[in-house]
């Protein structure tokens, strides 16, 4: 079963609570070609649903077994006509199953569990100025995470420090069972900050347009873990690499090294105070084309 305790538990927690999902707060369009980075087609996830599509960026310096999965697998044509299974509202929406129960899989083995990172100076990290214990948290690329600072580089073998990856809104995360090391095709979409997957998933991308149709999915039964009836379907997904040129989208991301891009974290923390929270900001994204 790729829906363990420790997922089945977070479900409860948003059923509970029912928290609304986290406003982002976009950062202006940048103005300077400098502050934008080009996202490469590979790492342009397309996955056109029933009710409209959903763009997303795939990160594979955060998890490359995992980005490889799913890249080999949209582009085999694996998830066209799959469903979302199983979704959550101010929470996740999951697909990915050949069964469409939760239970299934792909012919490939298991994927092992990539739950934390090393990261080196080369990856950009960008401090918002929160600390988490001895961690300090801010940006890669289009995630959130949390990292040891920059100085403990200089006491490792490798010069590069732990990270992990956040379960912010927007984020996909590989589904698995119970064994930390099953994931293997289904893949779910947070439609809302959840703090118990942190550490214990496989983080591998973030919605860069799309997230309205991502909340807009069926949801599912409250009482039997999110078990959609009649869901809605994945038409096709595909990397950008992999459409035909003339349904090819292109994306670019405000860069969060960029100074347009520090500005407006400052701002924010200015404007938010005690609610200023790396989860809650989102770098503007322009997707194009397709």
């Amino acid at each position: 079963m790729r829906f363990n305790t420790t997922l089945a538990a977070a479900v409860a927690a948003a059923l509970l609570t029912g928290a609304a999902p986290a406003a982002f707060a976009q950062t202006p369009a940048p103005a300077t070609a400098g502050d934008w980075r080009t996202i490469a087609p590979e790492n342009l996830l397309v996955i056109d649903t029933s009710k409209g599509r959903i763009v997303a960026e795939l990160d594979p310096r955060v998890a490359p077994l995992a980005v490889d999965r799913v890249r080999t697998l949209a582009n085999s044509g694996f998830y066209d006509g799959l469903t979302f299974h199983r979704v959550i509202p101010n929470f996740m929406a999951q697909g990915g199953d050949p069964q469409g129960t939760g239970e299934g899989g792909s012919e490939l083995p298991d994927l092992t569990g990539e739950f934390t990172f090393r990261r080196g100076r080369a990856d950009g990290f960008v401090s918002n100025g929160q600390t988490d214990g001895a961690s300090q948290m801010g940006f890669i690329g289009s995630f959130g995470v949390t990292t040891q600072p920059d100085a403990q580089m200089m006491v490792t073998a490798d010069f590069k420090v732990g990270a992990a990856a956040l379960f912010c809104p927007g984020v996909l995360g590989m589904a698995r069972a119970n064994d930390p090391n099953s994931a293997n095709s289904q893949f779910y979409i947070m439609t809302a900050v959840n703090e118990s997957l942190n550490g214990s998933y496989t983080p591998f991308g973030r919605v860069l347009a799309g997230q309205d149709v991502a909340r807009a999915l069926k949801p599912g039964d409250a009482n039997n873990n999110g078990r959609v009836t009649d869901p809605d379907t994945m038409t096709r997904v595909r990397t950008a690499s992999a459409l035909p040129e003339g349904e090819r989208p292109t994306a670019r991301v405000m860069a969060t090294t960029s100074p347009a891009f520090a500005e407006f974290l400052a701002a924010s923390r200015t404007r938010l105070g005690s609610r200023f929270d790396v989860c809650g900001v989102q770098p503007t994204a322009e997707v194009t084309g397709g």
